[in-house]
């Protein structure tokens, strides 16, 4: 079946219900709204700082407590789901019909995947999450470290879980969430000719009342999601390249240096919106990809080599074993570790992906469903594995058999900015491998800039490809002042709250976007 054949008669078109005005396109009223409730949380953060920390961190504490259950079960929903259409004949459906071409090689299409997907993550918490669940091992398992002293008989397991646990929050659920939502796009932009926007992936559901009220509130929903997800990732790259700096530099460590640096990055970032898709994101995507496997290669090569290959298959094993009990919610006894990490990465992929769903349906034109779901969700997940493996490994690696405790000080500390050039500062070529790791960090920085701005633009350009520039560079400069106000009203605490506030709600829309992707994918098939 062609992508000519499927197409509905839905009367909606990309930007149809635009405004144009000053030289810009913009959807109506979800560009208006939008930007106004932003441009509005910006000022009264600002203007009432001391009470937005507190606020914002009493707000966490509640979701997360609250409705871990909500995060919990719909994550899962989402693994079983992608999974079960990979394998089931479903497969077979290409997006843009059955003579749709991809536009990308896969070189290029799986860098732009992952470099959007969690590069800045990565980086962040590569060598200091596998160490802190090391820990303080999650589900009942005894603590290998107290006061101190290493207890011998702890070691194993706790490293066991340390890793598993890691896995866990970087492995199948976050991918899972971001494959659903891409594939959702994907099917109604190119199979059904819809406009590239978030509402179109609730059609088979409601119609055509996505042009109404209902996909004007799933839209606007969408860019507060894409920009707090983003909000608090561009956070994350400025506290630990600032941290890097201070390191490497001496330059000073404070919130003035870090507002002067996402300033710069978004500065960069605006250059790279300019130059488009092809020229800013692909190349930095690739450029990324290439600094990002020279220095894992690197500290597999010159860091515990056969430790870390025969960990990438124990851990693998490890992480599949403690799945089912890592995943379930009920019962548990270690709420620090589900409502501190779990729930608040749930939350945190939720956020994002709507950005990031929609930016990999933006590149994966003419795969295959089966094809898609392998390359979006099974291969990163390996991916995942092999770094937390790398990175976290050595950490471990240094503290257990070298007795070097940098990483582990930046534990205790609970400096997370500073563990990965902790755990480079043991190895050969620190000085080279930290200005590596900072670049990489604000190269992450500014795809994630650059790709969001291109999505939120999208969004409330209602679906248009081709909107105004000057559209994209709005929505860059507002990530940035978002990034910044929550950094100085309550810094990364409030950046995390801001992430699973906007998530939440999100939430129940994804597991609304299931059913409508079977539908979707259902009518494809036959």
């Amino acid at each position: 079946m062609s992508s000519e054949s499927v197409q509905e008669d839905h009367g909606l078109e990309p930007g149809q219900d635009n405004v144009r005005v000053l030289g810009l396109d913009v959807h109506n009223p979800v560009f208006p709204i939008s930007a106004i409730l932003i441009v509005a949380f910006v000022i009264l953060t600002l203007i009432f700082r001391e009470a937005a920390g507190p606020a914002l961190g009493d707000l966490r504490v509640w979701l997360t407590s609250t409705f871990d259950w909500v995060f919990m079960a719909s994550a899962n929903l989402f693994v079983i789901f992608c999974l079960v259409i990979a394998v089931s004949p479903l497969g077979k459906v290409r997006l843009g019909g059955k003579d749709a071409v991809a536009e990308f090689s896969y070189a290029g299409w799986f860098a732009m995947l992952f470099a959007a997907g969690m590069g800045i993550g990565l980086m962040f918490f590569g060598v200091l999450e596998p160490m802190y669940h090391f820990n303080n091992p999650p589900l009942g398992v005894a603590q290998p470290v107290v006061d101190g002293a290493v207890v011998e008989g702890a070691v194993s397991e706790a490293r066991e879980m340390g890793m598993a646990a890691t896995i866990f929050h970087w492995g199948l659920h976050p991918w899972a969430i971001y494959a659903l939502v891409a594939l959702s796009l994907s099917l109604a932009a190119y199979n059904k000719g819809l406009p590239l926007s978030v509402r179109s992936a609730f059609y088979p559901i409601f119609g055509e009342r996505v042009r109404g009220w209902i996909g004007h509130v799933i839209d606007i929903m969408a860019v507060f999601a894409t920009l707090f997800g983003l909000a608090t990732s561009l956070g994350f790259g400025a506290s630990q390249a600032l941290a890097g700096l201070n390191e490497l530099y001496g330059v000073p460590n404070t919130d003035t240096m870090k507002v002067l640096l996402i300033l710069g990055i978004t500065g960069i970032a605006l250059v790279s919106v300019v130059a488009g898709l092809d020229a800013g994101v692909k190349r930095l995507s690739e450029i990324n990809m290439v600094l990002a496997v020279l220095l894992l290669l690197f500290v597999i090569v010159l860091g515990p080599t056969m430790a870390i290959l025969s960990g990438f298959f124990t851990n693998t094993w490890d992480y599949v074993r403690h799945l089912p009990e890592l995943s379930n919610w009920i019962g548990r006894e270690d709420e620090g570790f589900l409502h501190g990490w779990t729930t608040f990465y749930w939350a945190w992929w939720i956020s994002w992906s709507p950005f990031v769903g929609m930016f990999i349906a933006r590149v994966s034109k003419g795969r295959t469903v089966r094809e898609f779901i392998t390359c979006v969700l099974i291969i990163p997940t390996l991916v995942s594995i092999l770094w937390m493996t790398t990175f976290g490994g050595t950490a471990m690696d240094q503290f257990l058999a070298q007795g070097y405790e940098g990483v582990q000080q930046t534990v205790v500390d609970y400096v997370p900015e500073l563990s990965l050039f902790a755990m480079l500062a043991e190895l050969p070529l620190a000085s080279i491998t930290s200005l590596i790791g900072i670049v990489l960090v604000i190269v992450f920085f500014v795809t994630s800039s650059d790709s969001g701005s291109l999505v939120i633009d999208t969004i409330t350009a209602g679906g248009k490809i081709d909107a105004p520039v000057a559209q994209r560079v709005f929505w860059a400069i507002f990530e940035g002042l978002v990034a910044i106000v929550l950094l100085l009203g309550g810094g990364l605490a409030a950046l995390q709250a801001g992430a699973i506030a906007t998530g939440f709600p999100f939430a129940l829309l994804l597991v609304l976007m299931v059913y409508a992707a079977w539908k979707a994918l259902i009518t494809e098939e036959r």
